[in-house]
């Protein structure tokens, strides 16, 4: 498997970078470690999590998944193998968020615990801040960078403005950002293509994209009300589920059949084939659902086959 250089941070990472953000909630502690042992035998490398997983969850107080990836890694003895992401930034309690110079490196030594490791492979801020300058932002991530606890730094959820004016205020101490994490999938393509994308290009920016199967949407197993009734993602899948959502599943069981693939492995392998995206976020909750998605990496999708997608 080739690997792909994450924009010009010096880390290379595999097409397909594994979401962390099930461990500690739909997938427990023991399920967690398969899917993570199956992924790295597979030969893929890059993990995403983020302190905040799975504080939504009820019952859950956040830093679940960054805890269950340490323990994986302590037991193991693999930190060698992994690239780690993770984010930092959103509410993990009263007094513990936002991206300003007090809060940011206690943050980002709190997951390194959670981790077990001393360094982190790519940080990102979370999301925005509005209550700090990007500035501060970035002298915290240099600060960062110098103590040799992030190798890079980068964004998530970040409009095109905000990810330029980061850029603009980069230098004399402060990091410039090198990893860009925005929400993309053939469902939802506004928010990355155009503007932000074009910046990316320009910049040499590494890009992940997160949910690239649009809550599972894009699996091709939610068709009608019913087959969302009752589920965790409801209300997030049943905004795909109208006349342009159905005839997008239309096009990828076309494209699947053509491929002896699943609708999943196409919606992946279409991500992948983006030249701006270096690599997009799948989860699994089970190691079946792992070997399924996995094997997107395989599949190489012919220009008719995007242009059907796309539908152009």
């Amino acid at each position: 498997m080739q690997l792909r250089k994450l924009g010009g941070t010096g880390i290379e990472i595999a097409p397909l970078v594994l979401g962390g953000n099930v461990f500690g909630w739909t997938a427990d502690r023991e399920t967690s470690f398969a899917i993570l042992d199956a992924f790295v035998d597979a030969g893929f490398n890059a993990i995403d999590t983020a302190d905040v997983y799975n504080r939504y969850a009820p019952g859950l107080v956040g830093g679940e998944s960054e805890t269950i990836i340490g323990e994986w890694l302590q037991q193991r003895g693999n930190r060698d193998r992994v690239i780690i992401i993770t984010k930092g930034g959103l509410p993990m309690g009263e007094g513990q968020e936002g991206l300003g110079q007090f809060y940011l490196p206690q943050a980002c030594e709190a997951s390194l615990r959670r981790l077990r490791t001393d360094y982190i492979d790519v940080y990102l801020a979370h999301a925005p801040d509005p209550a700090t300058p990007i500035a501060e932002t970035l002298e915290a991530f240099q600060s960062l960078a110098g103590r040799g606890l992030i190798r890079a730094c980068g964004c998530s959820n970040f409009s095109t403005a905000q990810v330029r004016e980061a850029l603009a205020a980069a230098g004399a101490g402060r990091a410039r950002l090198g990893v860009v994490e925005p929400r993309y999938n053939l469902a939802e393509r506004g928010e990355y293509e155009g503007e932000l994308e074009a910046l990316c290009v320009a910049e040499g920016l590494g890009v992940v994209t997160y949910y690239a199967l649009a809550a599972g949407f894009l699996t091709g197993k939610y068709r009608s009300e019913a087959d969302i009734a009752g589920r965790a993602r409801s209300r997030v899948v049943s905004g795909f589920m109208n006349p342009e959502g159905l005839a997008l599943l239309a096009r990828l069981d076309v494209v699947a059949e053509r491929h002896g693939a699943t609708p999943a492995q196409v919606a992946l392998a279409w991500n992948m084939a983006r030249p701006s995206v270096t690599a997009p976020i799948a989860s699994a909750t089970n190691v079946g659902q792992l070997a399924d998605i996995l094997r997107a990496a395989d599949l190489e999708l012919a220009p008719e086959d995007m242009r059907l997608l796309d539908g152009t």
